[in-house]
């Protein structure tokens, strides 16, 4: 048996997650969003000033498939990929409109066969960094360091109907809006101001994405690890 603990974090108490709920053009797609960690489900529950609810849950994941995009073999290009497909947003410009065209036909993984994928959570804070990443503002590895500030943590997403009969609810934590909502507020703006800090230091020898759309750089480009 291999049992780990995860929280979803939400402005009420979700005993029974229902599978193809919930909205479509989250980062990985529909799903059933969670976290390891009690504090981030707790901010995330707090949107506002008022109380929410740290869901608690024991996910068994044994005969369960599991796309872990930290693992060595994926970049941060393909977690990107992910997003921009299922994300909807404007491509203001041709290059973030062939960047875009890039990272899908080079580093999109195959998600079909998969039961959860685990990754960064895109915050919409958080996304404005890999927009700017697809309008040739910032480099790979600026988007990479951008995706570390805050400390947003790893988010596991439950994506087929058998990862869902696998899970069990064991209770809630009340999230106290005044406090979570302002840790909530913190953890983003010391990340905004982190990042705008890294903006001053050009990275002149770095990838960007016009090099990867000119170069096709491939996944296995030890640049990118």
């Amino acid at each position: 048996m291999s049992k780990i603990i995860l929280y979803h974090g939400s402005q009420k108490i979700v005993e029974k997650p229902q599978f193809g709920v919930g909205k479509l053009y989250n980062d990985y797609g529909q799903g059933f969003y969670c976290t390891q960690n009690l504090e981030l489900a707790k901010e995330w529950a707090c949107p506002t000033l008022d109380d929410g609810f740290a869901n608690c849950y024991e996910l068994e994941t044994e005969d369960l498939k599991i796309l872990d995009l930290n693992e060595e073999n994926f970049c941060t290009l393909n977690w990107l990929a992910i997003l921009v497909t299922n994300r909807k947003f404007d491509l203001d410009t041709p290059i973030m409109r062939q960047g875009v065209f890039c990272l899908k036909e080079h580093f999109l993984p195959d998600l079909e066969d998969f039961d959860i994928i685990k990754g960064y959570r895109a915050d919409d804070s958080y996304f404005s960094f890999a927009r700017a990443f697809l309008s040739n503002q910032i480099s790979y590895s600026q988007l990479q360091g951008a995706m570390k500030l805050g400390k947003l943590g790893e988010q596991i997403m439950l994506k087929s109907l058998k990862s869902f009969e696998k899970i069990s609810f064991t209770g809630y934590e009340i999230a106290e809006g005044k406090k979570y909502y302002s840790l909530r507020k913190e953890r983003f703006d010391n990340a905004k101001r982190d990042f705008e800090k890294s903006l001053e230091n050009e990275d002149i020898s770095g990838i960007f994405i016009r090099d990867l759309i000119l170069q096709e750089v491939k996944p296995n480009d030890s640049r990118l690890r």
